[in-house]
């Protein structure tokens, strides 16, 4: 069954982390990064199925060193981030050929949108992990790309320039159009599936959703070790169902207060008592925590506003000129 996932991360200098040198290990090749010297090789690692460069319309062919070391550069900040990175699912349906025009595909269109460079790489499933893990790797450059070199910074990729200029996060935008093309090209491969971007409330499917953990836990849980992850996410399905558990009860006392309206057999008057009491009882117990969380969120509100006052009033003492000391004559004063 084809599977959807998608994912955007950032390649950060504030991180410890290059292009080149992630460039050089998704493709399993080998990078110089000209800025630092460092020799990133990655030549001996296995699991990667191709590799491509996409550059947009009117773009002059580079190789990946010259790609990634311009990007590298180009960018002066040592907090830099130099390289956004989408992470995308490939059905297991396809064949490799199809998967790789599926990829190249995709990510020609990210490119051209935002006019940014795209590697994409394809890795294999690992050997221990789950055999349908078929995936992509697809860098783009933080900055533009055109024939005469390399340009500003590609704003629209940057999800907290989006939220500021109330614009669309760029990994939400490409969400549904990553499902749609996919399942094109299952239909043309005359496959009988499909996958969907939404969340699985948005289609309708009542099962709590999982958690994604990767090849290297999938590994150990086939050894037949737990993962701290795997626990960490076992707590939180655990917590979701005792919510969903006090979900029921909650229904279960309104059918509980329907019943007691419904139930003609007894004294009317009585039922409607005792509707009534659960109901007060129901509304003081609302109120009760309502109140709570009021009190607890102002008791918060009131710290940050603290917090803020003691700022501004550092800020203005360092800002305020302090008074300078008269120099004191060469000798005493005559009066």
């Amino acid at each position: 069954m084809a599977i959807y996932h998608m994912s955007m991360k950032t390649i950060s200098r504030s991180a410890g982390r290059s292009s080149t040198a992630a460039a050089a290990y998704r493709s399993a090749s080998e990078i110089v990064d000209r800025r630092t010297g460092e020799v990133h090789d990655y030549r001996r690692k296995a699991g990667v199925e191709s590799s491509a460069l996409v550059l947009p319309e009117g773009c002059a062919e580079l190789s990946r060193s010259d790609l990634w070391n311009g990007v590298e550069q180009h960018h002066k900040r040592g907090d830099a981030v130099v390289a956004r990175e989408l992470e995308v699912a490939l059905p297991a349906e396809l064949s490799a050929q199809e998967r790789e025009r599926l990829a190249v595909d995709f990510a020609r269109e990210v490119a051209n949108h935002y006019r940014v460079a795209a590697d994409v790489c394809i890795h294999l499933p690992g050997k221990e992990g789950d055999d349908r893990n078929h995936h992509a790797h697809i860098m783009l450059s933080a900055c533009t790309i055109s024939a005469a070199g390399f340009g500003k910074k590609a704003a629209d990729l940057d999800p907290i320039h989006c939220q500021r200029q109330k614009i669309g996060n760029p990994a939400e935008l490409w969400r549904a159009r990553w499902a749609e093309l996919t399942n094109e090209r299952l239909r043309e491969n005359g496959i009988d599936a499909t996958i969907d971007h939404r969340s699985l409330e948005a289609q309708g499917i009542d099962r709590i959703p999982t958690s994604h953990v990767g090849p290297s836990v999938t590994a150990m849980e086939r050894r037949g070790k737990k993962a701290l992850v795997t626990e960490r996410i076992e707590e939180e399905v655990a917590a979701k169902l005792a919510a969903a558990k006090e979900a029921g009860e909650a229904e279960r006392l309104a059918s509980r207060l329907d019943g007691i309206v419904l139930d003609l057999s007894g004294n009317l008057e009585a039922a409607k008592a005792d509707r009534d009491r659960l109901y007060v009882a129901a509304a003081r117990e609302y109120a009760a925590g309502a109140v709570a969380e009021f009190k607890a969120d102002l008791a918060e509100q009131a710290r940050i506003e603290r917090a803020k006052e003691q700022a501004r009033a550092f800020v203005i003492e360092l800002a305020t000129p302090k008074p300078e000391r008269k120099k004191e004559r060469d000798g005493p004063s005559l009066g």
